[in-house]
Formats: C-alpha cells, sequence, structure tokens
C-alpha cells in the first residue's frame, strides 16, 4: 500500500471519512486473517505513511479499532491485534 502509487484503499473523495476507511481496511486485513490475534500493528507514523495519511488520521483509525475492540494498545509496547472474544457459555 505505498503511498503516491495509486494503489492505496483511502479516497479522500469517498462518502466516508479518511480515518474509517483506514480502520474498515484494517478490520477487513483482521478479517481475511491477513493480520492474525497477537499481531503487532505498526506504529502510528508508519501506518499513516503505509496509508499515505497524517498520523493524527492513522492515530484516530487505531482509536475506532480500540472502540471496536479488534486492537489493544499497550504504553510504550505498540498496538496489538486482540484475541477474539470466546463464549465459554458464561451468559446463560
Amino acid at each position: 500500500m505505498a503511498a503516491g502509487t495509486g494503489d492505496s484503499p483511502i479516497g479522500p473523495n469517498k462518502i466516508a471519512y479518511v480515518y474509517m476507511q483506514v480502520a474498515d481496511h484494517i478490520t477487513a486485513r483482521i478479517a481475511s486473517g491477513e493480520l492474525r490475534p497477537g499481531a503487532r500493528l505498526p506504529g502510528e507514523r508508519d501506518l499513516g505513511t503505509e496509508y499515505g495519511v497524517t498520523y493524527l488520521t492513522a492515530r484516530r483509525a487505531i482509536r475506532e479499532l480500540r472502540e471496536r475492540g479488534l486492537v489493544l494498545t499497550l504504553p510504550a509496547k505498540g498496538t496489538f491485534v486482540a484475541y477474539p472474544e470466546t463464549d465459554s457459555g458464561q451468559d446463560q
């Protein structure tokens, strides 16, 4: 997903916030298995470069992914793909 090569999934003319496009694309990568539970995501600046957006947009996308429960951020460690919740029958 090199910025400027025309193959970025992010389009400023799409009817969606750019941070949501980034979050949705990462969500799709998680769902497809490309990003597995426990995998470390690139830092915000690197993620921004990868998607051709500012690091603040990447930061907002990561926050969105945390709100969705898809990633966990550990201070001074990084952001990691969360392990899926398992239903062990405790809700019964």
